[in-house]
């Protein structure tokens, strides 16, 4: 049968044109998938064939894992200590080998294998076309609707296929066999059997390319689209910045009676898109992307990454957009936080706000009322600005004295340390139950003991929607703590 078997090596390799060698190796995992078969668990199996007698060995291996790492796959690792106990010089990722029986390949086997190495020759074959495909550069696939694949599209260009998954349509576009797609390529996974391009029309990568293609002064480097938002198939907002003061971005990208971003809109089932110019001035940058609405006044909160936007009441409708649509893009174009509102409102939590700020200065500092509002007059919110901004800008306040500057900026910084103090010493108060609680990040500790959290049963007692509003977190890693901080409770029952 070893005569046999390299007569059939040599017949694929000559009928494929392909190496002996990859047909070899074809065999090898042929008969290493048998080998395995007569295994209860998932071991690993490697056979060697004699390129010349057609004799093959079969041998058992097993991979050697660092000690502290343990046996993620049991029937296929061992650990180091074990492994060194059978060949002192061994190191981790190697392999320690048994030789076993091999199986018999007689004539059955022969048309078995056959059919393995022929799938791996196509499979290989598939390879080389895909790797040919992606070296072009392309970022754009353009082919035809071949089939529907459990709800998604196989697209087709040539002998290449793209997968577009469902949630990666646009959702009121109809796509029927025969029918001509462009998608944007964004990943290749070759676990996928057939079409392992992944494609998307729903992404704002999809519509920055469109508009490069459109638009040859991004290409020349003139423009630049430095964000894009989409709600795919109904808007979209782009923001671009040009390199060269001669060029107007946006009406570049318009283009003359709108053929530019009209080819845009029709190749995405006429999604609307407003161009908004870029500034490096986040307030700006915004004030652009809530565009059509007026925007009256901003205030920008740095710390929260977010801003206050003030609009006369024609329009507060136009600055949400229907359904939150406007706002919500704006948002996610610029990256800040938006929270939009008319005079009453922002007039509101201002005076909220200076009620919070008086009542901090009047009882940490120990100020009178007026002093208070001296200060809060000047753009003062913490304690920490007056503790630290350079003197020179608290000497510019006529109200104040050098004395009396001075003496607020220590209490201040005696209120400060009191108060870090007073943090610490509650930091210390949370158990060591809590802080050895697994996946629980220490950063967090300083934060959980400020909100009375000390024990992992006071931990255990949140609500999600509580720990994310403490810590920050999303509402996944929140969930997954808070229950972790419950497994002691269920503890040797079943």
């Amino acid at each position: 049968m070893n005569r046999e078997m390299l007569m059939l090596v040599d017949a694929i390799s000559r009928e494929k044109n392909v190496e002996r060698d990859v047909v070899f190796g074809a065999v090898e995992s042929a008969l290493a998938q048998a080998t395995k078969k007569l295994y209860q668990g998932d071991v690993d199996i490697r056979v060697a064939v004699d390129r010349d007698s057609g004799d093959y060995e079969t041998f058992r291996r097993w991979h050697v894992v660092p000690d502290e790492a343990g046996l993620q796959l049991p029937d296929q690792e061992i650990l180091l200590f074990e492994a060194k106990e059978e060949m002192p010089d061994i190191e981790v990722d190697e392999y320690i080998e048994e030789a076993v029986d091999s199986v018999p390949i007689g004539r059955i086997g022969a048309m078995a294998a056959k059919q393995v190495i022929l799938q791996k020759i196509r499979d290989a074959e598939r390879e080389m076309l895909l790797n040919d495909f992606m070296s072009r550069g392309e970022k754009i696939f353009t082919g035809t609707v071949k089939r529907l694949d459990k709800g998604d599209i196989i697209v087709e260009a040539g002998r290449v296929e793209g997968r577009l998954r469902r949630s990666e349509m646009i959702a009121k576009e109809n796509l029927r066999n025969g029918d001509r797609v462009r998608a944007m390529i964004m990943e290749v996974d070759l676990t996928l059997r057939g079409a392992p391009i992944i494609l998307s029309r729903s992404a704002p990568e999809f519509m920055i390319e469109l508009f490069r293609q459109e638009v040859p002064e991004i290409e020349q480097g003139l423009l630049e689209i430095k964000s894009c938002a989409r709600d795919p198939g109904s808007r979209a907002k782009i923001a671009v910045l040009s390199h060269d003061k001669r060029v107007d971005p946006i009406g570049t990208c318009v283009g003359v009676r709108g053929t530019r971003v009209n080819a845009v809109t029709n190749e995405l089932a006429g999604e609307r898109v407003d161009i908004v110019l870029w500034s490096e001035d986040p307030a700006q940058f915004v004030i652009g992307a809530l565009a059509p609405a007026n925007v009256s006044s901003i205030v920008v909160d740095e710390e929260k990454h977010a801003m206050d936007v003030v609009v006369d009441e024609e329009n507060l409708a136009i600055a949400i957009g229907r359904g939150g649509q406007n706002v919500r893009l704006a948002s996610d174009l610029t990256g800040w936080k938006i929270n939009i509102m008319d005079a009453n409102e922002s007039a509101q939590k201002q005076a909220t706000e200076t009620d919070a700020s008086r009542k901090l200065f009047m009882e940490k500092l120990d100020v009178d009322e007026e002093i208070a509002d001296i200060l809060i007059s000047e753009g003062f919110t913490s304690l920490e600005e007056v503790a630290y901004v350079p003197i020179s800008e608290l000497l510019e306040i006529e109200s104040f004295d050098e004395d009396t500057i001075n003496e607020l900026r220590s209490r201040a910084k005696d209120a400060l340390l009191t108060a870090e103090i007073a943090r610490e010493e509650d930091v210390e108060s949370v158990s060591q139950d809590l802080r050895d609680l697994a996946g629980l990040d220490p950063a967090l500790i300083p934060k959980l003991a400020e909100a009375g959290v000390h024990t992992r049963d006071d931990l255990a007692d949140l609500a999600v929607d509580e720990l994310t509003e403490i810590t920050g977190q999303s509402a996944d890693e929140a969930k997954n703590l808070i229950l972790k901080a419950r497994e002691h409770w269920f503890a040797g029952q079943e």
